[in-house]
Formats: structure tokens, sequence, C-alpha cells
């Protein structure tokens, strides 16, 4: 894969998932002699992604002094570029010693089988104060009505470091068959299709006309070879379009609306945490991990409400931080919308002498009001096929 981007930090993947079978099969057994962990939908995330290699190089769960770092600074103690504390935190350590290895139980699948295995190097506990001042930096604010701060400062305030051996993927391979995958097996899918330059398209949500001109306005413009359309499979806050119906939705659209051969459909475990320029830099991480060139940053990207300015998430990228740690570069977006003077999708910002009402424009809650009424939505807001899959889901709420 010598024509594909470097992964972040390393000149090769570092996923953490026990690769060989009876290695992995003796550790599930060794396991069940091992004090145990549950932990929360967060630390089960990271490592999910730890072990799918998204997160290379790091080798498990940051310690205080790292976590810190990161929030405060976007480095961990050893230089590394990083964007986001990558953490266990706990309420509860009284089962689990330094120096154990600990059997790390999966919150988000029946009977909470074990997801890792932690060597745990340090448990300290940080005080409420620390664990605000880590979020504060994070999300841009410590407000309850944050759905990502809310769950933040839920989580526990003992953080649990250590290298881990990621044994599953957790639900993501069952519940989202042929659509999720690992760093390493998109790096060969883009090896296998030819593809040097990719621009990856984040989303949670269905992707309507707009996302869809998007994704081709920045194919022409970069003059890449495909599009990575890479979607959050985690939890997201109440109101989100659950995972199979949103792929449903992108794969009718490809199917249609796209040249053969330039969309690759796919997802990674993670839970969104909304942080908005931060997250915008994760998510820019762990593309390049997957051999992204490209990153389409769009307006208020990874947002939620109004705790973030429309364009913040693309201007962090102008840091000397990150202009010198990451080797992808973004693809910088306003809205997208259909011109009625044009008769066709535009980026807003390109057309000077157009106001509001010369745009489709429709809210989110416009849209759901409408497909939960089995009212058609306009063929210049969205594609026809796609609209029948999302109203068959609200007419079924």
């Amino acid at each position: 894969m010598k024509n594909l981007i470097a992964p972040h930090g390393s000149d090769t993947l570092k996923p953490l998932f026990v690769g060989d079978s009876s290695e992995r099969n003796s550790l599930t057994e060794a396991s069940k002699e091992m004090p145990k962990l549950l932990l929360n939908s967060a630390a089960a995330a990271n490592a999910v992604m730890l072990g799918a290699g998204y997160f290379t190089p790091l080798n498990g769960f940051m310690d205080k002094k790292n976590a810190i770092n990161v929030a405060e600074n976007m480095v961990t103690e050893d230089g590394l570029f990083w964007p986001v504390p990558i953490i266990n935190l706990s309420k509860n350590v009284d089962e689990i010693s330094v120096g154990d290895d600990v059997a790390l139980l999966d919150p988000n699948v029946d009977g909470t089988p074990v997801l890792a295995i932690q060597k745990i190097s340090a448990i300290e506990e940080l005080t409420d104060e620390e664990i605000k001042h880590i979020a504060s930096k994070i999300f841009g604010t410590t407000d309850m009505e944050h759905p990502g701060v809310a769950n933040f400062l839920n989580l526990g305030n003992y953080m649990i470091s250590g290298s881990i051996k990621v044994l599953n993927y957790s639900y993501f391979p069952s519940e989202f068959p042929g659509t999720f995958a690992t760093a390493p097996e998109i790096r060969t899918m883009l090896s296998n299709a030819g593809w040097t330059t990719t621009v990856a398209f984040q989303t949670r949500n269905p992707m309507h006309r707009a996302h869809e001109e998007l994704c081709k306005m920045a194919l022409d413009r970069i003059k890449a070879d495909g599009v990575l359309i890479h979607m959050t499979l985690g939890k997201l806050k109440a109101g989100d379009i659950p995972g199979d119906i949103r792929n449903a939705a992108i794969a009718k659209m490809v199917e249609l609306y796209f040249p053969e051969n330039t969309v690759i459909i796919s997802g990674f475990g993670f839970d969104m945490l909304y942080a908005g320029p931060r997250e915008a830099l994760l998510h820019a991480v762990f593309r390049q991990n997957a051999g992204c060139t490209h990153l389409i940053v769009g307006r208020d990207h990874a947002g939620v409400g109004d705790y973030y300015g429309p364009f913040e998430a693309q201007e962090i990228f102008e840091s000397d931080v990150v202009k010198n740690s990451l080797k992808l570069k973004i693809f910088s977006a306003d809205h997208t919308a259909y011109s009625k003077k044009l008769n066709q999708v535009v980026m807003m910002r390109d057309v000077k002498d157009h106001d509001k009402d010369d745009f489709v424009l429709l809210s989110g809650t416009k849209v759901r009001e409408m497909l939960s009424n089995g009212e058609e939505l306009p063929k210049e807001f969205a594609r026809k096929e796609v609209a029948e899959i999302l109203m068959k889901y609200y007419q079924s709420l």
C-alpha cells in the first residue's frame, strides 16, 4: 500500500486487535480469572477504535498527565499531536489494582462479554474541577445542556490508564455487516481500487441533495479518485436517525446518483462527542489512518446547538500544531443548498447575488414533520428514493 498516505505518527498502522485466533482464544479463556471492569460506552468506543487501528499510534488509554496535556495543548507528553484525550474513566475501581491484567466488559452487548484486556499502569482520581477543566478544553464549554459535556461529566472520576489488547469489535460487525470496517480494511479497499487521493465525508445523518453535491464538488475540485462516505455507527443523541436507516438511505443515493467506482461507503465504531473543532481534528487523524488524503469540513462540523462558530472547525486546522502534524488536508466547505435562480445545488458562499429566499432550505424539524406526515420532500432538497426510505422510518415511530 505504498501508494497511500502514511498513518499519523507512525510508518505503519498499529491496530490493537489481537489478530491471531489462538492467542485471542487464550486471552478470552484467561480473562475468566481476571478482575473485571464494566466500561461505559465512551471507553468501549475508544477500545474499538484502538483495536481497529483508527487511533494509531496509541497503545491504550492515557494517564492523567497525558490527558490534561492533550486537553490543554493537543499533544501528548512525548510530543505526539492528539486532539482529544483517549481515556477510560470509571466510577468504581474497588475490584482492580495497578499492575493487574483486567478484563474490560462491554456495556453495549447483552451479557457484557469481555471486549479487551487492559494492563493497568495507573489508577488516578480526578477532582470534579479537574474533570470540568478537561471538559472545558475538549468541548469549549461546561454547560450541561451540551450532550457531549453532560455525558463526559457523568463518566466517573477515576482515570484508568494502560495498554490494551482488543478481543472483538463489540456489536458493530453484527449490527452493521458490510459497513463497519477497520482502518486496515479501508486501506485495503483504497489500494484495491487504485485510489491515491481520497476525500472522506463524515456523517451521522442521511445525505440530502446538498450533501451529495458537496461530495461531488470535493471530488472535482481536489481531483480525487473517490470519496469515502464514512458513518458514525456508535451512540448518537436522541432524535438522530438510527444507523441501519441512514445506511440504507446513503447506499440508495450512491447506487443511483454517483458515477460507478467513485464511492466507498463504510462506518466506524465510535460514539459522537459533538465536540465541534476538537472532534473535527479527531476525524482528520483517524481518516488519515484509514488512508484518506482529504476530509470535507463544513459549517459547524461535529457541532451541536450554538456552541461553536460556523467555521471554527475549519479555523482550528490553521493552528501551527495541526499544520506541523497532520499530512491530511481539509476541503473547507460552506452550506450547500439548491439555488432557485441557477437551478442547481451550490455552495452558498459562492453565489453573492442570492438571499435566503433564493435557496430551498428546510430545517431538520420541518423535514421530520413532513416525512412523519407522509408529505414528499421537495425534489431539490432530497432524492425521491432516499426520502421514501426515511418516510417509512418516521411513519413507523
